[in-house]
């Protein structure tokens, strides 16, 4: 064999970025499982953010949630003293899940295995025969169980959204959302919320395919034909994407009212080369479309994805977080949380919960992204080496964007994932 074409014992210089924009991307980064274990430590144990849970889901004492953080398992709860902890849900004895329950409520968190026993701290504080039998057997004299909780993440709450961190050197969590997020957050919590339910779904694809997914506003208005038919949101419509300092956090919005000034009906003449029928269809009962006002603004659409691993959703009055949640380099799930307010009427409530019939692996609207990322995933396989094109919405700057055809976002991830990588894009003599 060549030696030229012996794959480098290093993943991150297997495959180039030949564009330091990022409007290229190398299909290897979708399919390697090494480039898949050092996501785990450079991204998502990284100096990064995660989402975790909202405070509402933990109203007590003693209440808990199994979340996750990329791969690694992770409990969230509300100890004694009314403050949130995170902690690997992983036993320091032999390594096995402490805490198997999805939900519930504990005084104290015990591994199955061997019965240790941990505080809603993470700290250790019981272990079986310590001291062996009649003073024989046991553990040595000098085992100090200060050493042996389980480990734990930095955590902040902003607005009732739990965020974690495994790093000392992520910056503070505003800072590291910067003020548009900030913003869209406040924005959607800014009364109490209730958790109305939830949705679970497992891809058969690489996680990174539903982040370029979630900062490609691009595809929801040729993908999405409930979403075109019935006027939704549609890329000749009012829409953009704000993006922060760094681009590596997207809102793709829609709203409602007037086309921006000078933008006439005949914009629709795009979807001409789509072939994809015809948008006079009606609904018999639109009620379900119909969008309720509740915030200042005519936002009526909103999917603010937060690097690296949730999105905030808002389609008409229906609202949820998203949590990606990685298992391999050809699996994720992704786990919705739907919310409402706790001031709803019971219609509003109804209305909520029936809207989110638009979302979800099975929604009028979003059943086509899971299958669309299966459809990349398994095209690539053979053709590492090979790049998909990135340039809707022009290359260079990642920056704000004035409507929907772009997927300039989507640079904005992957300048920040090569960052935090260790990735060089662009030429290799630059």
């Amino acid at each position: 064999m060549d030696a030229a074409t012996v794959p480098s014992a290093d993943p991150i210089q297997r495959y180039s970025f030949p564009a330091a924009d990022c409007s290229r991307i190398p299909y290897g980064m979708y399919r390697d499982a090494d480039i898949y274990a050092l996501e785990q430590e450079r991204i998502f144990r990284g100096p990064v953010w995660n989402y975790l849970a909202l405070e509402c889901e933990l109203p007590n004492p003693g209440d808990f949630r199994v979340v996750a953080v990329g791969d690694t398992p992770v409990i969230v709860n509300r100890a004694r003293d009314g403050n949130v902890h995170a902690m690997v849900n992983r036993c320091a004895h032999r390594g096995a899940i402490v805490q198997r329950a999805i939900h519930g409520n504990v005084r104290k968190h015990v591994c199955c295995y061997h019965q240790w026993s941990y505080e809603l701290t993470g700290k250790l504080t019981g272990i079986p025969f310590r001291r062996g039998v009649e003073g024989v057997g046991g553990l040595p004299a000098d085992f100090d169980m200060a050493e042996h909780g389980l480990q734990k993440l930095r955590v902040e709450v902003l607005c009732g959204v739990i965020f974690g961190s495994f790093s000392p050197e992520a910056c503070p969590l505003e800072d590291f959302l910067d003020a548009p997020f900030v913003a869209q957050i406040r924005r959607l919590f800014h009364k109490p919320p209730v958790v109305l339910g939830y949705q679970r779904q497992r891809v058969f694809g690489n996680w990174k395919l539903y982040t370029d997914n979630l900062r490609d506003p691009n595809h929801g208005g040729l993908l999405h034909m409930f979403q075109i038919t019935f006027g939704i949101a549609r890329l000749s419509g009012r829409g953009g994407a704000t993006l922060d300092r760094d681009g590596k956090h997207n809102m793709s919005w829609a709203a409602q009212g007037a086309r921006p000034e000078g933008e006439t009906p005949q914009a629709d003449a795009g979807y001409g080369d789509t072939g994809r029928g015809d948008m006079d269809i009606r609904l018999r009962d639109p009620s379900m479309l119909r969008y309720h006002k509740e915030y200042p603004d005519d936002l009526s659409l909103t999917v603010a994805s937060i690097f690296p691993n949730c999105a905030f959703q808002q389609i008409g009055n229906t609202l949820a977080v998203r949590q990606i949640r990685t298992k391999s380099a050809d699996e994720f799930e992704i786990v919705s949380t739907y919310f409402g307010y706790d001031d709803d009427d019971a219609a509003m409530r109804r209305h909520r919960l029936r809207k989110a019939n638009l979302a979800g692996p099975a929604g009028l609207v979003s059943m086509e992204d899971g299958e669309a990322v299966e459809l990349v995933h398994r095209a690539i396989l053979r053709d590492l080496d090979e790049h998909s094109v990135v340039e809707f919405g022009g290359r260079g700057p990642v920056t704000d964007q004035p409507n929907l055809v772009t997927d300039v976002p989507m640079r904005g991830f992957w300048i920040t994932y090569c960052r935090l990588m260790g990735i060089h894009a662009g030429p290799a003599n630059a």
